[in-house]
């Protein structure tokens, strides 16, 4: 489509060649002096490409029509959105006009940009000739802002509507949950509600969301409540309005029946000193007060404060005998709960009889750990020195003694491996990793460890960088240093191992380093 409008742009300059200009390049906007355009769609974005509709047919001295778009910026003078047509064109009716570019790209054709504002878009219907004008149609939209249009003035007055629904109906029971729900109308317009019972209001404002906003409260004293929703806009053009007063009525609650129920454990006999609980439930579970326990008609410590519906007392100081237990609800509010009292629950505490006891000892024994360290990480070989037969440079040293400490519960025992990389001069330089060698040993150990040093590895005979290494050859794959069996890694060892470099012959001058690392698993 968008190359289709730019080749009929072309079209239209080579036609104002001839017959001159397309359209007026006057900043003033034309008047609609035939009628209006309808924009379909009505809202959009800047890529939108839309049909705008004219409300009636063009003047019979007219054959084609085209259309231009003028608003802020860069479309102050008018910028062409439809290039000189005849499609679909009528002098009986209303006929519908393709907008041959988007906003977006009659922009960009223009080298400037869609900025928010007001747009006019203009059709006019011409003499495809002469292209004289012989009357226009209009419509305007604003972009809200640099990629969406619509067809209202964002800053046109908007007048309200609101109207209160309360939920449940009146009348409700003094504090149970009412809800105050206000509609406003159009959905559209953003704002706040403050709900009001009378002059007084009730909570903090309420954002208006998708045309509603709701309040729900259990603080509405007993009496006819006069209820209203006053809607304030957000905005400067949005005016407030308040809903029609709702008359609602609040009764007192009437005072509910309780019933209260009572455990006691252990159940028939305890013994003398032994703790007894008795456990006392109230239904319906919400009602607030608290339990007076008695025993035998004799209240039983002070009244215990209800939580979700229970309520707990423990004592070890009965008396040997029968015992006849009861748990008394005293509402703390005789108006809303009605006082209860559960059946007697008998109890015989004996006799002490002595009692037993007993002690677990108990030790943890810790995971423990292994590790691994060296005093001194650097490890510096003398410079290699060249063989007689010239066939590369060699050099030997040792490496620095690595300490590794094994205090794991079960003494699994361990295996300590080395890998090297590449040495190099920090520039593009290296020698192959293969081409070190080690012949492990044990420094020391103690007594009950059960180590073994690994096996001899060579030194690859001074192999290129990137050249791998003959099989067991060199250090550039894992190599094990030294080996714990198991039963015997627990303690303390020293491993070293001597250190042997063949480095090629064709290797630049520099100091070169490679790192060595070390594994214990």
């Amino acid at each position: 489509m968008r190359r289709f409008a730019v080749g009929a742009a072309v079209l239209g300059t080579a036609l104002a060649a001839m017959f001159g200009s397309i359209a007026p390049a006057s900043a003033a906007v034309p008047p609609g002096t035939l009628g209006t355009l309808t924009l379909s769609p009505a809202t959009g974005l800047d890529t939108t490409a839309g049909v705008a509709t004219t409300s009636a047919g063009c003047p019979d001295t007219s054959d084609a029509y085209y259309m231009y778009v003028y608003g802020p910026g860069g479309f102050t003078n008018g910028l062409i959105a439809t290039t000189t047509s005849s499609v679909n064109f009528s002098t009986t009716a209303g006929f519908p006009i393709q907008q041959g570019l988007s906003f977006k790209d009659i922009a960009l054709d223009n080298s400037t940009t869609v900025q928010p504002g007001q747009y006019t878009l203009v059709a006019s219907c011409v003499d495809s000739f002469s292209q004289q004008v012989m009357g226009t149609f209009t419509k305007d939209i604003w972009f809200t802002d640099a990629t969406h249009f619509q067809s209202t003035d964002p800053n046109a007055p908007v007048t309200t509507t609101t109207s209160l629904a309360v939920s449940p109906a009146s009348p409700a029971t003094q504090g149970s949950p009412v809800t105050l729900t206000a509609t406003v109308t159009p959905a559209s317009a953003g704002g706040t509600v403050q709900f009001k019972d009378g002059a007084a209001n009730l909570g903090s404002p309420v954002a208006v969301s998708g045309g509603t906003a709701a309040l729900t409260t259990s603080a509405l004293g007993t009496g006819s409540h006069s209820l209203t929703a006053v809607f304030t806009g957000g905005a400067a053009n949005v005016a407030g309005s308040t809903s029609q007063a709702v008359t609602f009525q609040v009764n007192a609650p009437v005072a509910t029946p309780t019933t209260t129920a009572l455990s006691v454990t252990p159940s028939g006999t305890a013994a003398q000193y032994s703790s007894v609980m008795l456990n006392a439930s109230v239904t319906p579970a919400g009602a607030a007060g608290s339990i007076q326990f008695t025993d035998g008609g004799a209240n039983l410590g002070s009244p215990v404060a209800l939580a979700g519906g229970t309520a707990s007392l423990s004592s070890s100081t009965l008396a040997v005998g029968a015992h006849t237990f009861t748990a008394k609800f005293v509402p703390a509010n005789a108006a809303a709960y009605v006082a209860s009292e559960s059946a007697g629950v008998p109890l015989s505490v004996t006799a002490f009889a002595g009692v037993a006891t007993s002690e677990n000892i108990t030790t943890t024994v810790t995971a423990g750990e292994l590790l691994i360290s060296v005093a001194n990480q650097n490890v510096t070989l003398p410079s290699p020195v060249m063989l007689p037969d010239a066939s590369m440079l060699q050099t030997s040293g040792n490496l620095n003694p690595v300490t590794v400490t094994d205090t794991r519960a079960g003494n699994p025992g361990w295996n300590v491996s080395g890998q090297a990389t590449d040495f190099g001069d920090g520039a593009s330089h290296a020698i192959n990793a293969g081409n070190l060698g080690w012949t492990p040993s044990i420094v020391d150990k103690v007594a009950a460890q059960n180590v073994t040093a690994g096996p001899a590895v060579n030194p690859a005979a001074a192999i290129a960088p990137g050249t791998a290494a003959p099989a067991g050859a060199g250090l550039a794959g894992s190599r094990t240093l030294a080996t714990a069996a198991a039963n015997g890694g627990n303690g303390t060892a020293h491993l070293t191992a001597g250190l042997s470099l063949n480095v090629p012959t064709s290797t630049v001058a520099g100091t070169y380093t490679s790192v060595l690392t070390l594994t214990a698993i």
